[in-house]
């Protein structure tokens, strides 16, 4: 494993105030994706001890921009304000757009979702699998952070998995409660109905 982490190596660390409250944040540098990511942070924790996480793949629609098409954003800001909330936590925000597809293949995905296709099967027409999103360089950033145990702030069960068969435990899923939009409702419903997300505040018939 050591080998293995000395892929995965913190390059910096800086104090982050943000209008949600006052972080470290942490970047890392992924030489096995060639790639960068960064944790968000706050507080301190003991070896075992289960923590707070939230595992956010890039979103510059949703997290830049405030895009309505998606619920990125405001899961986001849910985490930043829980982790406030509880004084302790942390953020892994790793770039990952459109589920693994890249920013501009997402355009075309957003665009044939305009002419009628579902995120899931936007995805599948471009030749792409559902969610092409892989954490591996997640666990590792995590380890480097003194993170086993997560309480897992997320919708997405499979997620869950992804990050156990890693070797972390996940001992309780925290709900990112975000109320769907007219923009957005159907994009959250095809989550629901075909990727398995769960917990919605507005009910998705």
């Amino acid at each position: 494993m050591s080998k293995i982490l000395n892929m995965v190596s913190e390059v910096v660390r800086i104090t982050m105030p943000t209008e949600y409250g006052d972080f470290i944040l942490v970047g890392f540098e992924d030489r096995l994706n060639h790639k960068t990511l960064f944790a968000l942070t706050k507080g301190e924790w003991e070896k075992e001890e289960s923590v707070l996480v939230r595992v956010h793949s890039s979103c510059i629609t949703g997290d830049i921009v405030g895009s309505l098409r998606c619920d990125c954003g405001p899961q986001l800001v849910a985490a930043m304000e829980k982790i406030q909330e509880v004084g302790q936590g942390a953020i892994i925000y790793i770039e990952q757009e459109g589920r693994g597809i890249g920013f501009l293949n997402k355009m075309k995905a957003y665009k044939l979702q305009e002419e009628g296709y579902d995120t899931v099967e936007a995805n599948l027409h471009l030749g792409f699998d559902a969610d092409q999103r892989n954490y591996e360089s997640v666990a590792y950033a995590l380890r480097i952070l003194g993170l086993q145990k997560l309480k897992l702030m997320s919708n997405n069960p499979l997620k869950k998995t992804s990050l156990e068969k890693l070797g972390l435990e996940v001992t309780e899923i925290v709900a990112l409660e975000i109320e769907a939009n007219q923009h957005n409702e159907t994009y959250m419903k095809t989550k629901k109905d075909k990727m398995g997300h769960l917990f919605f505040q507005r009910k998705l018939a």
